[in-house]
């Protein structure tokens, strides 16, 4: 039996850096992982803390490896963001954007637009240009009280050359000069799992969290209810996977250990 037939599972929610690739490296054969997934009729949506692509561009890069997928089956941090900020905020509007221009892009979507002079909020997200001026500029918006969003807390990112800055270094540095602590939108939090579940049309003892970061995509899965494989081609460990409680419901190499031989 392999391993996917023995968690009994009818949908998997895929993080994508880290388990499907690194920056434009894939980590596995990927037309084949689909092929498999379609093989044994699992269902794949993809969940990403990285928050500066849109839809659009992760459905044209999952394309130029060969994977063909639709938009609504991939949501991001960025969505999460446009999500918790339209709770607050029904009817959109300005609000004082720090990120990329994915998060720019996205947030319109869900009716907000940057705005510096009579904003409702601050929203933030991984700004790889970002700089001293940036972080100022922010930081004084939110210390006027506006309430500050920001897309997920994880602090490094993985590529080729080893595991970068994030969007949590940003985090950082924004929650101490402001002295505020940001509402997150992503992973951990369970938003980016239940619209998964919710575009999949499986309960939580039906989905497979596949991720590798334990913090984030094993933490959410688990406390979504779902259950977990963690793959060791990102940033955890199996050490670290080891030491966790409770433990994923699965430890492997990489994604495609999901199709051997349990």
């Amino acid at each position: 039996m392999l391993q996917i037939q023995k968690l009994n599972v009818k949908a998997a929610i895929l993080d994508m850096d880290g388990v499907l690739w690194r920056l434009t490296t894939p980590l596995v054969d990927l037309p084949e992982l689909f092929r498999q997934f379609d093989q044994y009729n699992v269902r794949v949506m993809f969940a990403t803390n990285n928050g500066t692509a849109t839809i659009d561009q992760y459905v044209m890069k999952l394309a130029g490896f060969g994977v063909s997928v639709e938009a609504w089956q991939v949501v991001t941090s960025a969505m999460a963001t446009g999500y918790a900020l339209k709770k607050a905020f029904p009817n959109g509007g300005p609000i004082y954007i720090m990120g990329e221009k994915a998060l720019h892009d996205t947030l319109k979507d869900f009716d907000f637009y940057h705005d510096t002079k009579a904003p409702q909020a601050v929203a933030a997200g991984l700004a790889r240009n970002f700089d001293y001026n940036m972080i100022k500029d922010a930081s004084l918006m939110i210390q006027k009280g506006l309430p500050f969003y920001f897309t997920n807390p994880d602090p490094t990112y993985p590529t080729p050359e080893g595991n970068i800055p994030g969007a949590g270094t940003v985090l950082a540095a924004l929650e101490t000069a402001s002295g505020v602590k940001a509402h997150l939108a992503g992973k951990p939090l369970p938003f980016l799992f239940e619209l998964g579940m919710q575009r999949l049309h499986t309960t939580p003892e039906e989905t497979l969290v596949v991720g590798d970061r334990l913090d984030t995509d094993i933490l959410g899965g688990q406390e979504s209810g779902c259950k977990t494989a963690m793959v060791l081609t990102g940033i955890s460990t199996r050490d670290d996977a080891e030491k966790w409680r409770p433990q994923p419901d699965l430890i492997i190499d990489n994604v495609m250990g999901l199709f051997q031989e349990a």
